[in-house]
């Protein structure tokens, strides 16, 4: 079952339908996967882009020090010059976004509300989804361990941390749910006259 913390919270206004989604889950929740898929069932062209794009941007310097901090157990933390970057890739993201591009942003908030008040301020201009993208922490432990290119124990240390004091407009699980489930049920959320066969 999905936890119930804070209450929904959303910045699409009436009317209007969101520019960007923001998926926000722990590492092999499967955002990637239901990303791909709503690429497929929602009108226009949506980018994906998220904290991977921007980590494998990254020079190796910053991948150490007080950039990105990787502990044992699969911990991963985020020191200031890693913020400092990021807070960069959020403006540009965020102006794309006001320039007309549709965005699908994956995202794992491991340092907490604070990643989201960030994402807040920088998306203020234009209108959002926020999306909680759940797994089971031992489902999504043995996808980490068949993928194969992660490191062993972040999918079970983020499953649920990364939720924490979020607030979402939509909760989704893909524990058992397919990705294109998934996508289908975020499609209708949002773009409710989309899904009808109309205009979003």
């Amino acid at each position: 079952m999905l936890p119930r913390d804070p209450a929904p919270v959303t910045s699409v206004g009436r009317g209007a339908s969101p520019r960007v989604l923001v998926l926000n889950g722990g590492s092999s929740s499967g955002k990637s996967s239901v990303a791909r898929e709503l690429q497929t069932v929602l009108d226009g062209v949506w980018l994906r882009l998220g904290v991977d794009t921007l980590v494998g941007a990254l020079p190796p310097a910053l991948l150490a020090g007080d950039g990105l901090l990787l502990g044992d157990g699969g911990a991963v933390g985020v020191g200031d010059g890693f913020v400092a970057v990021e807070d960069l890739w959020m403006g540009g993201v965020a102006r794309m976004a006001e320039l007309g591009a549709r965005i699908l942003v994956e995202d794992n908030f491991v340092s907490g509300p604070s990643a989201q008040e960030r994402w807040r301020g920088a998306l203020a201009r234009v209108p959002v989804g926020w999306i909680g993208v759940h797994c089971d922490p031992v489902t999504a432990a043995d996808r980490e361990r068949r993928r194969g290119d992660r490191t062993s124990g972040m999918a079970l240390a983020q499953a649920r941390a990364v939720h924490t004091g979020i607030r979402y407009d939509l909760e989704v699980d893909t524990t058992t749910e397919p990705a294109v489930a998934v996508a289908g049920r975020i499609r209708r959320h949002f773009f409710a006259m989309q899904a009808a066969g109309g205009t979003s």
